[in-house]
């Protein structure tokens, strides 16, 4: 018993003389040494900005703590990288690499892969960017029994915009919702999305569902009908409810597209159908919500004309308010849902570039 603890004493610590003064013998250091140096892994940047179609470089490297070596040697890299969902209970797999072992996952298929710039770079490259890849990324790096993590944020460019189908106010669930904001190309907001959008003006009364399952919204001038007039600005938050049961409508997030987005310039009024056909003989396609919302947003489109959109509803954009245009606010003036076979409008169209 005597030799163990010997020996264990001997691995664990030993002395050296105090740098102030080597005559004083009898001042000693304690060094205590651990296994070998400890794994780091950093993001250079916390968050990255990005737009719809576009590529990114999310960063992350890894150091052993006291050496500027990538790796022991000793063990093989592992690279893993997920995206974390709301409640960060829940990781989605995007790529994994090993040695000479690549897999990506999911959406993520043929457009994520290694930077790997140096030895001790795990930088996640995306290309071809979609609506759905805003969020939060972990990047896990495992060496044996060592591991640690660093978390990245992708965000996106974008709008977000509220939206309600033509049955009315506070008529969808959660999974018609989500439906809702794909036909008009966009996706669900998150909270964080909205909360931008907030900040930057949005002002918007009816409760809408967002990514994470809560019903909110945004308000930045209190008044009676939206919670009283002595109430601080911010977002309302409802809480989260049952997804199939309860209804409300919903806030879209998208952003720029890879088209052209335009008003037709036809000799005459259309109908739903005829305003359809009229894109099509264009060369183009009925434009949808998000379409004309990106356009107003991000291409400062400006047009006094009401038209017809894919989902039914008539609206016109307008960046420079004026009168009879949207005389207090830029907007994207909502119309409404016209009946389709007898009322006359223009039309928007959409045409994507290959």
């Amino acid at each position: 018993m005597k030799n163990l603890l010997f020996l264990v004493l001997i691995s664990a610590c030993w002395a050296e003389p105090h740098p102030g003064n080597s005559s004083l013998e009898h001042e000693r250091i304690i060094h205590i040494q651990e296994n070998g140096p400890r794994l780091l892994v950093v993001a250079e940047q916390a968050k990255i900005f990005s737009h719809r179609g576009g590529n990114v470089t999310l960063p992350c490297k890894f150091y052993h703590e006291h050496t500027s070596a990538a790796g022991s040697g000793t063990h093989k890299i592992r690279v893993k990288w997920t995206k974390l969902t709301y409640d960060y209970l829940k990781e989605v797999d995007v790529f994994v690499a090993m040695g000479h072992h690549r897999k990506s996952y999911g959406g993520y298929q043929g457009r994520v892969s290694l930077r790997e710039s140096s030895e001790n770079d795990a930088s996640l490259v995306i290309t071809d960017i979609k609506l759905e890849d805003y969020g939060r990324y972990k990047c896990e790096v495992i060496e044996g029994l060592e591991d640690d993590t660093a978390v990245v944020t992708l965000n996106l460019e974008g709008v977000v915009f509220p939206y309600s189908p033509r049955l009315g106010r506070y008529n969808l669930n959660f999974h018609e919702a989500r439906r809702a904001c794909a036909e008009q190309d966009s996706v669900m907001a998150s909270f964080d999305q909205l909360y931008d959008a907030w900040r930057s003006g949005l002002d918007w009364c009816n409760a809408g569902w967002l990514s994470d399952g809560s019903v909110q919204y945004p308000i930045t001038k209190p008044r009676e009908p939206c919670g009283g007039r002595n109430t601080v600005p911010g977002v309302r938050n409802y809480g989260f409810w049952d997804k199939d049961k309860s209804r409300y409508d919903v806030f879209c997030f998208t952003s720029n597209f890879n088209g052209r987005f335009y008003y037709l310039i036809h000799p005459t009024k259309l109908t739903y159908d005829e305003a359809v056909q009229a894109c099509l003989k264009d060369g183009s396609q009925i434009a949808k919500v998000g379409q004309i919302f990106a356009a107003w947003k991000l291409l400062g489109y400006d047009r006094c004309d009401a038209g017809w959109l894919a989902d039914g509803s008539v609206r016109y954009p307008i960046s420079r308010p004026r009168k009879r245009c949207s005389p207090s606010e830029a907007a994207v003036r909502f119309v409404g849902f016209p009946d389709k076979k007898h009322k006359l409008y223009g039309v928007y169209c959409f045409r994507a570039y290959n």
